[in-house]
């Protein structure tokens, strides 16, 4: 079921709710959307009532008005609980496990547990100031393959060797639509590098969360995502922590099953 939730500055949320069960909000990662869980909700929904939705700039949802922050992220995340009813688990995806992290520490924000599948944390504050004017260039300049490979390299810090791969893989003949939607995916990272350049890099602030926390990351993501869990990992001594083996960042993706069948023995444990 598509449901429209309107967040307490009037902005409107797609969201999708399927499933039966303790419900659980799932927020996806930069250059995602409505779409982005499909591979791992739809080995759910006999389990669970899932829930996910495009993030504010990302279609179908609103656009951003003014530069984004985490502040807006976490009361769109907020929206989203309301219209689930109550307490929910709360699983985030790459950016979406910042936002994660930023609800479940703001206090009053009705949250079971989180999740967190490698949120990029090592990218916030000046990191991301130093891509940011450089990003919103190339797409003022209608480049957005400059731009998106701008993202990945140096704010996704992805490999170059695997770049080039993806980057042969996605090459064919023009395609209207797809260069459309690339083109409103970059529009929705370039909104949530404003709010990763106006945040910081501080892991300890997050060692005060008081419910139950999964640390996920894929055995085989590329530096300086290991250390950065390492260090989540010593700011939640309490965390439970799974490493899916022969995995990377786009492991939702390429191994669903294994990230569902940990996720769910996660989730069942706080029953």
């Amino acid at each position: 079921m598509e449901i429209s939730v309107t967040t307490a500055d009037g902005t409107r949320l797609t969201a999708r709710r399927t499933g039966h069960g303790v419900p659980v909000v799932l927020v996806h990662g930069s250059a995602g959307g409505l779409d982005s869980w499909d591979p791992v909700t739809s080995l759910m929904g006999d389990a669970f009532e899932l829930w996910v939705y495009a993030r504010r700039g990302y279609a179908p949802s609103d656009g951003c008005r003014r530069p984004k922050t985490y502040a807006d992220d976490v009361a769109d995340l907020r929206a989203v609980l309301a219209a689930a009813g109550g307490p929910a688990h709360v699983v985030g995806g790459s950016y979406g496990g910042t936002v994660a992290l930023h609800a479940a520490s703001a206090g009053g924000v009705p949250i079971r547990s989180v999740a967190l599948f490698e949120p990029p944390l090592f990218a916030s504050g000046a990191a991301a100031a130093a891509a940011l004017d450089g990003f919103r260039s190339l797409l003022e300049a209608g480049d957005v393959a400059a731009a998106a490979r701008l993202f990945a390299a140096d704010v996704a810090r992805v490999p170059e060797q695997i770049i080039a791969a993806l980057t042969e893989a996605g090459a064919g003949p023009p395609d209207p639509a797809q260069d459309a939607a690339a083109a409103a995916e970059a529009v929705g990272c370039l909104h949530d590098l404003e709010a990763m350049a106006a945040d910081t890099d501080e892991v300890r602030r997050w060692s005060a969360l008081d419910v139950p926390v999964l640390l996920m990351q894929g055995g085989q993501t590329w530096a300086p995502m290991p250390a950065t869990m390492d260090a989540l990992a010593d700011a939640l001594p309490g965390a439970a922590r799974t490493v899916l083996p022969g995995q990377s960042h786009f492991a939702p993706h390429t191994a669903p099953e294994m990230f569902a069948e940990a996720l769910c023995r996660f989730l069942r444990e706080q029953q």
